[in-house]
């Protein structure tokens, strides 16, 4: 038996990816047995995700280093401090043979007291710039799975692997036939909404349907949010062109579905996106840590797959003229999509998992030591609550993506 150790969650930027790579694993092992455990908080989205799938999930009391400012940052570093030695004895009680970090205030924890066991240790970062749990890590990682060349740069060249943002199977190209006549618009605001977005977006439409620009509308909104959003579509006498929801349960349907995306600039998002294979704008999220959305965003508008307007730039009149532009040019939004398609990476999820097995079977490192206490595996302490959940329907794929805005 090979045991996976996947560490991280918070969003769903970081918890979609480990569930692929968490399938992935266990299709590669084919003869061999793989356990795959997950292992998160209490505070992300990860808990209703594995619970909904019936996965293993084992949580941990680690607080954030970043958002509270010094202060915070002391108290989530002291916590992470004080929660090493619950997090070698999980190590040790699964028998891990390798553990993947996807960044979250668990990943670190874990990742650490893996690599203090001799386990090897393994990054993933989906967005162009390593999350700070990631770029702490670097230094004693033996892989670092990345999306974004613009990340590697910050990596031992030895430990790259340039393998894309791994995605559920539904996330494959839909060939796109660009229509004349009315639009097609899917705006994709996350779990818990975009409060930007929910508000400009269909201002912008209606402008745009001012300037002759017919259109139909598919808007997640994010819980709770979706009867303001709502009423603003009737306000605006766009009811019977706007459907509007909280949450889509088939992004992958909705995707192939439209002619143009308005989204924010997660990396999950993105790879969702280029998989699928369609045109987009997209509204960075402005207080991502780092501005790692607008970077990511450039990115893509640099391939020609997408236009990125920074938040604060999005006005109605902008972005109605974009959606004006993108519905007289059927031919560029086809070479948008092209573009897009190109930067797919949709065997990124089966590349990893096999590199993780490969790890996982490898002689294990020389123990890393840690200074005390953090070395010692205390006897006192709270141990990591098991949180096992069996035999759920699968999760629906619109729950947690990105950050609100």
């Amino acid at each position: 038996m090979v045991t996976v150790l996947i560490a991280g969650g918070g969003t769903g930027g970081h918890v979609f990816p480990m569930v692929a790579v968490g399938d992935a694993v266990r299709a590669a092992a084919r003869d061999e047995e793989a356990r795959v455990v997950y292992v998160g908080t209490a505070r992300g989205i990860e808990v209703r995700v594995m619970r909904e799938r019936g996965d293993a999930l084992e949580l941990l009391h680690v607080l954030p280093l970043r958002g509270g400012g010094l202060s915070g940052f002391v108290r989530g570093a002291a916590r992470a401090g004080r929660v090493l030695p619950e997090a070698r004895r999980l190590v040790e009680r699964l028998d891990a043979r390798v553990v993947l970090s996807l960044g979250g205030y668990a990943s670190g924890p874990v990742s650490l007291a893996a690599r203090s066991l001799g386990v090897p240790v393994a990054i993933l970062e989906p967005n162009s710039v390593l999350g700070l749990s990631n770029r702490l890590l670097s230094p004693i990682v033996d892989r670092a799975y990345v999306a974004f060349p613009e990340a590697a740069r910050a990596l031992r060249p030895s430990t790259v692997r340039l393998f894309g943002v791994p995605l559920r199977r539904a996330f494959a190209r839909a060939p796109y036939a660009p229509r004349e006549g009315e639009l097609r618009l899917l705006v994709l605001g996350g779990s818990q909404g975009a409060l930007a977005l929910n508000d400009v977006v269909p201002r912008a439409i209606a402008q745009g349907r001012e300037r002759g620009v017919a259109l139909e509308v598919v808007h997640q909104t994010g819980r709770d949010r979706e009867a303001a959003v709502r009423s603003l579509y009737a306000e605006l006498g766009l009811a019977e062109r706007a459907r509007v929801v909280p949450f889509i349960d088939d992004v992958a349907e909705a995707l192939a579905a439209a002619d143009v995306v308005i989204a924010r600039a997660g990396a999950s998002t993105l790879a969702e996106l280029c998989a699928v294979g369609r045109p987009s704008i997209l509204i960075p999220y402005p207080f991502a840590a780092d501005d790692h959305q607008l970077k990511n965003a450039q990115s893509l508008e640099r391939a020609s797959a997408a236009v990125a307007i920074a938040q604060a730039d999005a006005t109605e009149a902008r972005l109605a003229g974009e959606i004006a532009r993108l519905a007289a040019a059927p031919a560029l939004r086809a070479r948008m999509a092209d573009a897009a398609a190109a930067l797919a990476a949709p065997d990124a999820a089966a590349r990893v998992a096999a590199d993780l097995l490969e790890l996982a079977r490898a002689p294990r490192h020389r123990a890393l030591r840690l200074p005390a206490p953090f070395g010692r595996a205390a006897r006192g302490g709270e141990a990591p609550r098991r949180a096992v959940m069996k035999e759920a329907a699968p999760v629906g794929a619109a729950l947690g993506r990105e950050e609100a805005g």
